[in-house]
């Protein structure tokens, strides 16, 4: 297992901060509320009584991937997170794409960083 270069990490964890920032953000005006807020959980069909559960556990996902140690269990928790968000856009025809595309990025972004995956998913084998 080759370890990856250092300006492979790095840019993996710049790509894995900024994803993390959105969900942080996501997590934030869920905790903070707001008409805004209010307003799109009534247009998914959410009951405003799951603003808080469900910011922290956004906030919970995103702690878990942001420590090296359990980053791909994070990975794993927050595209389950994502999955769920992509079916409520989809039940009620919300454009769902940026959904998927940051799924992507967080595991590429866990990809170029971590080595374990290199070796699970390889871009070429020699």
């Amino acid at each position: 297992m080759e370890a990856p270069s250092k300006k492979a990490v790095w840019v993996g964890r710049v790509i894995s901060v900024l994803a993390s920032l959105l969900f942080l953000f996501s997590a934030t005006m869920k905790l903070v509320g707001g008409a805004e807020v209010s307003e799109g959980f009534a247009h998914l069909g959410l009951p405003e009584s799951m603003q808080v559960p469900l910011a922290i556990v956004e906030l919970s996902c995103v702690v878990i991937y942001l420590i090296p140690a359990t980053a791909i269990l994070g990975a794993i928790l927050l595209t389950g997170f994502l999955g769920g968000a992509i079916c409520t856009h989809w039940r009620v025809a919300d454009p769902f794409y940026v959904h998927i595309l940051l799924g992507l990025l967080l595991w590429f972004a866990l990809w170029l960083r971590e080595p374990r995956l290199k070796a699970l998913i390889p871009l070429r084998r020699p």
